[in-house]
């Protein structure tokens, strides 16, 4: 696979990598403190809510990477938007029937499984801020430069660049 043009693909690949591998550490203390707390459904609890706030994060982080693999088509924006917006709602509506489902349910305990979540939630910001501040990314990115000038555009060719209107009588 060649490497995608835009800029912010390797950063957004970067926070998905170790967003992972921290919802694998996370889900870990999680689920032992949600045992610690209240057994069985404390270790169900604190495993769901890590899961459920990874994936609930890596799903914007995704449909950015699958929006750029349009970068160059004349309808990119179009498409870089619509995917993310439906990103977006897609979330939503899978939080708003989580939620759902999982209120009043006799096997979780709310606690864990909220402080689980913004468990979650904190470490993927954090992820997202070191990611960020560590990667280096050009001020001007995603732009191509033009590489050849015309033969009777070169300097030395008594070409001079288009001059303003002020510029074009005689001076006084």
């Amino acid at each position: 696979m060649s490497p995608s043009p835009v800029s912010s693909t390797p950063i957004l690949r970067r926070t998905l990598i170790w967003s992972a591998v921290a919802t694998a550490v996370l889900a870990i203390v999680a689920g032992g403190i949600g045992f610690a707390v209240a057994q069985g459904e404390g270790l169900v609890s604190g495993l769901l809510g890590v899961l459920l706030s990874a994936l609930f994060l890596a799903i914007t982080g995704i449909s950015i990477l699958v929006a750029n693999r349009w970068y160059g088509d004349p309808l990119y924006v179009q498409l870089f938007f619509a995917i993310v917006l439906g990103g977006w709602l897609l979330k939503l509506g899978v939080f708003v029937l989580v939620m759902i489902l999982l209120a009043g349910q006799p096997w979780l305990h709310p606690m864990v499984f909220f402080l689980s979540i913004i468990a979650g939630v904190i470490m993927s910001l954090v992820i997202d801020v070191i990611v960020l501040t560590r990667m280096r990314l050009p001020n001007v990115s995603d732009t191509t430069l033009p590489t050849e000038v015309p033969e009777d555009r070169a300097p030395g060719a008594g070409y001079l660049p288009d001059a303003g209107p002020s510029d074009s009588g005689p001076r006084s």
